[in-house]
């Protein structure tokens, strides 16, 4: 299985980088011609959170068993058996690169397939715990995030109005009195961002937050984080806080995914044109700094020749920059080739260049959870 997975992940993100060295080096308006629709958004029914009871709109779920993309892990994991007691809501990356509409369709298999080999690849550091949530939304198409057009905007709501649903669910049916983790890349922690305002900011529930893990989309220091009621992490062993980066490799050029951020709004409505963003080392569990290579307890590197993988420890530095990227320093020679975005960007490799140091750090602060007393 393991094998498998990471052979079709190579073949379809073949696609994705392609589609991110167009972007690069068109201009701004060739990649909106070639990849923000040109129709008018079609408003689509509200989904309630009954539509999540069963499986249908889940792609990792307790009960699936085998067929549970998040419990994968990769070769070469030691550690003990036990299982942790604490329910992990996970929210995808975008998977839908088309333009025929704003919102990935229900029945889209292509962008349904890669889900949920996102989910495999960047829910399982988290499966520490059998008690892991994938829901399956109507996101927005990347598109979505290219243009200012008012559309752009709407996609992105009806998407999170999916994400809100499905987590209303999970809060329904899971243990109350268990502390829950929250987790999502890019698009997915774009959506976790605003979940914190609206269902965890000045309520019962932020008592419950172990960590939230916001990997792959800026939070905002003074725009975004007060509004999410929850603290960035500062040390390793801190709960009911935001653990959060954005990896480039040196020299790097952070043009592109900079100008897709400030086309947005910070949780308080206000610019980001000179906002600050957090940035955890997530080979230390700590704001800022930096770490050598031999602190990082295991990158996953894909073999694609050899259509496997296996974790590789030593391998990642970690720094966080001034501008609140994390850097790895120089290039690495992970044979990760073309497979790296524009301008040195590993954005899709956020989570796989600190594989096992994610998992130890969601252990580590689920431990260090306490009740409220």
């Amino acid at each position: 299985m393991a094998r498998k997975f990471l052979f079709i992940v190579a073949g379809i993100t073949v696609l994705v980088i392609a589609a991110m060295f167009a972007l690069r080096i068109w201009s701004s308006q060739l990649s909106e011609f070639a990849f923000v629709p040109d129709s008018e958004f079609t408003p689509r029914p509200k989904v309630e959170s009954g539509a999540y009871a069963g499986y249908d709109r889940w792609i990792a779920r307790p009960g699936m068993g085998a067929n549970d993309p998040a419990m994968w892990v990769p070769s070469g994991l030691e550690e003990d058996a036990d299982a942790l007691a604490v329910p992990v809501f996970f929210v995808h990356p975008t998977s839908y690169f088309e333009k025929a509409q704003w919102n990935a369709p229900d029945d889209d298999a292509k962008s349904r397939d890669l889900a949920a080999l996102f989910v495999r690849g960047m829910a399982s550091p988290f499966n520490k715990s059998v008690d892991v949530w994938a829901p399956r939304y109507r996101q927005a198409t990347i598109g979505a995030f290219l243009t200012d057009k008012p559309e752009g905007q709407k996609a992105l709501d009806l998407a999170y109005g999916d994400v809100l649903a499905a987590f209303d669910r999970f809060i329904a049916t899971v243990d109350p009195k268990k502390p829950i983790v929250l987790s999502g890349h890019s698009q997915g922690a774009y959506h976790l961002r605003r979940l914190l305002r609206d269902r965890v900011a000045g309520k019962p529930l932020a008592s419950r937050i172990a960590a939230a893990y916001l990997i792959g989309w800026p939070v905002a220091v003074d725009e975004d984080l007060p509004q999410t009621g929850l603290l960035a992490c500062a040390s390793p062993e801190q709960t009911g806080c935001i653990v959060s980066w954005l990896t480039v490799a040196e020299p790097a050029d952070t043009e592109m995914l900079l100008a897709a951020w400030k086309r947005t709004k910070g949780l308080d409505g206000s610019s980001l044109d000179e906002a600050r963003f957090v940035c955890t080392n997530p080979l230390t569990g700590k704001a800022g700094g930096a770490a050598p290579a031999s602190a990082n307890q295991g990158t996953l590197i894909p073999d694609i020749k050899g259509q496997s993988g296996a974790l590789s420890p030593g391998k990642v530095s970690a720094r966080c920059r001034e501008d609140g990227f994390l850097s790895i320093g120089e290039v690495p020679d992970l044979g990760l080739g073309p497979y790296v975005m524009p301008g040195n960007n590993y954005h899709l490799f956020d989570v796989t260049l600190f594989w096992v140091n994610l998992r130890s750090d969601f252990i580590r602060r689920v431990k260090a959870w306490k009740p409220a007393a």
